[in-house]
């Protein structure tokens, strides 16, 4: 499966695109070896060849390095490619589908260990509620584009419940240690949404 087109990158954003992933893969080699409390962000400065000017342009705190990531502009994206005769659940489920089938095929260990840390490390599960909150209005806001609407109360409670259901379908796949299926514990549990 292929991500939806995006407008090629200029040799520069493509530089600045690479210069993020290093630092956030050092990042997440360094916690895994060391743990995420015992490593400093001139750690992963050095790790990742720039310096720590450089890694706070790309990150503004240290927990921001974990927490980012590219995946709720592709669920927009994807969301709005949506027929719009589909209701908005099943939207939402046919999109983070596709999605997470991309993300699950390039970057599932990264997600693995992204997710784990976040779950497990305090710091980082106290910011959970508020990126939550963030992605919700974006996943309501963009059901509501698809429609040419606002999001009204019944939009944002659809997008809460996906989201609860696909956080704990993340939950359930770190407890088994990523030895499930991801995308197949998603469809489950929006399955167990609609009802089925």
């Amino acid at each position: 499966m292929e991500l939806p087109p995006t407008p090629p990158m200029s040799l520069r954003e493509r530089k600045k695109a690479q210069t993020r992933r290093t630092i956030q893969e050092e990042a997440l080699r360094l916690f895994l070896s060391q743990g995420y409390e015992a490593t400093t962000v001139e750690q992963i400065a050095t790790a990742a060849g720039v310096s720590s000017m450089t890694f706070f342009r790309y990150f503004p705190t240290k927990e921001s390095v974990v927490e980012s990531d590219d995946y709720d502009p592709l669920i927009v994206r994807l969301i709005e490619q949506r027929p719009t005769e589909e209701d908005p659940l099943t939207a939402l489920h046919r999109a983070l589908g596709e999605g997470l089938a991309v993300v699950y095929a390039t970057e599932r260990e990264a997600l693995l260990v992204r997710t784990r840390l976040i779950l497990r490390t305090p710091a980082l599960r106290a910011r959970l509620w508020e990126n939550q909150h963030s992605t919700e209005r974006l996943l309501a806001d963009a059901l509501a584009a698809r429609l040419d609407t606002e999001p009204t109360l019944s939009v944002r409670v659809i997008a809460a419940a996906a989201l609860a259901a696909l956080t704990t379908a993340l939950t359930l796949w770190v407890d088994s240690d990523g030895s499930t299926d991801l995308p197949a514990l998603v469809d489950q549990a929006f399955l167990t949404l609609l009802g089925q």
